[in-house]
């Protein structure tokens, strides 16, 4: 590791010998200057890694120095050092982006600890990060094989996640390779409970299922509704939990977030089936027999999501709830999203404003699509990079800012979420099989049945049969399903892209969080 070079700025600097020389003695490079001017031109022809700055010198002050020092290289870590405990100087100091603020006298432990704080932060945080990992590895590999029930397996993904953000700190490329592969192991498994336990829960008659897609509006979102209070429910679509976390800061600064929790989508992970569950209230079965004209199959012509607020009008009378006043709002292009911003303060005298916004469906198919965007989302860390810059930049953001000061609830979910695929899967079947990729349904589908979940009878998974003879298979952990006909064109064409209609973690268990105004 090379020496940092420090540069200690004081015009009372022949004072400070035994604390430059405490520093040396820990390691550090320190040149000292007792003025402005002369930091400013050393600065300019010299590497150095963090600057000690007196704030009261003659010439030009400190926060003058700091200015200039920022123009000439603004990543460069400064540390005030004042006897002025002014807040107006500690408001600008602050606002001049200064990295530390150390009041005089300053023993010299506090000013090794800020360096410390500065330099040595990311190393400090990685191996810390790298061995709390490996402690809860062992736990996480203990609850993997220990028969988890619904509810654990949420806490379980939720974990992955904190240790897949975590990892961002660590520098180890074995630690991240560790945790991929318990990532992996993870999703087998979860591929086997799902397997046992799916047609169960989907049955009506199952008393004890976890809350998915059908039954999330009546369990986490119509029970906020309250007089006067208009509650927004915002679905992003194709939202992962992960993505959620990346967002959740810039939520946090207008919003105060009461609950952060998981559903489960349900099969297939795909915006026609787990959307309009969520709109209808009832399983895609059951939309059909209801809604024999607006239901479309993926085979037949028409849009699939056209119809979801007829399906939530139909909902909200089911539950006794139709002279609730609502507004349904789809978002699909950026015009779309500047109209919804210009009519946020229209939507306030609602009961109950639904706003359906489409951007994170359209980058991961998008992605498949364009190269540029495989470039730029080419693994999970970029991808939810792509989502947290999008949002931040978005008409939504812009909108939800707009009543951020108004007393209202919002529930932020989704429907399903996606995975990144790498392993192809052969799959034959006729003309009518469906063209997706992590799950199909058609007649006589020939496959490996170790790599999906098949329903002979769609309607055991709560699904329509399209044709006679129809079945449904759904694909685990990370494959995608190949015709054999210019297979190895497809397996490298779709390999490491997002997709979503299967079975994995990443895609089943997804956010619903419930926030009010500040």
């Amino acid at each position: 590791m090379s020496i940092a070079k420090i540069l200690w700025v004081d015009d009372e600097i022949d004072s400070l010998t035994s604390q430059v020389m405490f520093l040396e003695n820990k390691g550090y490079e320190v040149h000292t200057k007792t003025n402005g001017f002369d930091a400013i031109e050393y600065v300019k022809d010299n590497i150095v890694d963090v600057v000690l700055l007196d704030e009261a010198m003659p010439g030009i002050t400190g926060l003058q120095t700091l200015q200039q020092i920022k123009e000439l290289k603004s990543n460069l870590p400064v540390v005030l050092i004042t006897k002025n405990e002014a807040e107006n100087l500690m408001d600008e100091a602050i606002g001049s982006q200064i990295s530390d603020y150390l009041i005089k006298p300053v023993n010299p432990n506090q000013v090794w600890l800020s360096l410390k704080k500065l330099i040595d932060n990311k190393r400090l945080v990685a191996e810390k990060t790298t061995s709390a990992y490996q402690q809860e590895f062992r736990s996480l590999f203990t609850s993997l094989n220990s028969n988890p029930n619904y509810n654990e397996w949420m806490e379980i993904y939720r974990k992955l996640v904190y240790w897949e953000l975590e990892m961002r700190k660590s520098d180890s490329p074995e630690m991240q390779e560790v945790f991929e592969s318990q990532k992996h192991e993870a999703n087998t498994e979860f591929f086997k409970f799902i397997s046992r336990n799916y047609a169960g829960w989907v049955n009506p008659k199952s008393a004890d299922a976890p809350i998915m897609s059908h039954n999330l509006l009546k369990f986490k979102v119509l029970p906020h509704l309250e007089k006067g209070i208009p509650l927004f429910f915002v679905l992003i679509d194709n939202l992962r939990f992960d993505q959620w976390k990346t967002i959740q800061p810039i939520f946090a600064e207008s919003f105060r977030i009461h609950e952060e929790e998981t559903f489960y989508a349900i099969l297939p992970t795909a915006t026609q089936y787990a959307r309009n569950a969520i709109f209808a209230g009832m399983m895609p079965v059951d939309i059909e027999k209801k809604f024999p004209i607006q239901w479309k199959n993926d085979d037949e012509d028409g849009g699939k999501n056209m119809f979801e607020e007829d399906f939530f009008k139909a909902h909200l009378k089911s539950l006794g709830k139709a002279d609730l006043k609502y507004s349904y709002t789809k978002i699909t292009n950026n015009h779309d999203g500047q109209k919804l911003v210009d009519n946020m303060h229209n939507m306030l005298d609602n009961d109950i404003n639904v706003i359906v916004y489409n951007f994170v469906d359209m980058l991961s198919h998008a992605r498949t699509e364009m190269e540029v965007l495989k470039e730029l989302a080419g693994d999970e860390t970029s991808y939810r990079s792509i989502t947290e810059s999008w949002f931040t930049h978005s008409p939504l953001h812009q909108a939800l800012k707009k009543i951020a000061d108004k007393k209202l609830t919002m529930i932020v979910a989704t429907d399903h979420g996606s995975v990144r695929v790498n392993t192809p899967a052969k799959v034959i079947g006729d003309k009518q099989t469906t063209a997706n990729l992590r799950y199909k349904h058609g007649r006589n589908l020939n496959y490996e049945p170790k790599d999906v979940l098949a329903f002979r009878d769609p309607r055991e998974a709560g699904l329509p049969v399209p044709n006679v003879n129809s079945s449904f298979i759904f694909a685990k952990g990370d494959l995608y399903l190949c015709y054999p006909n210019n297979y190895n064109h497809f397996a490298n064409y779709y390999r490491n892209t997002f997709q979503h209609g299967g079975i994995s973690l990443e895609e089943m268990i997804v956010p619903v969080i419930r926030m009010t105004n500040k």
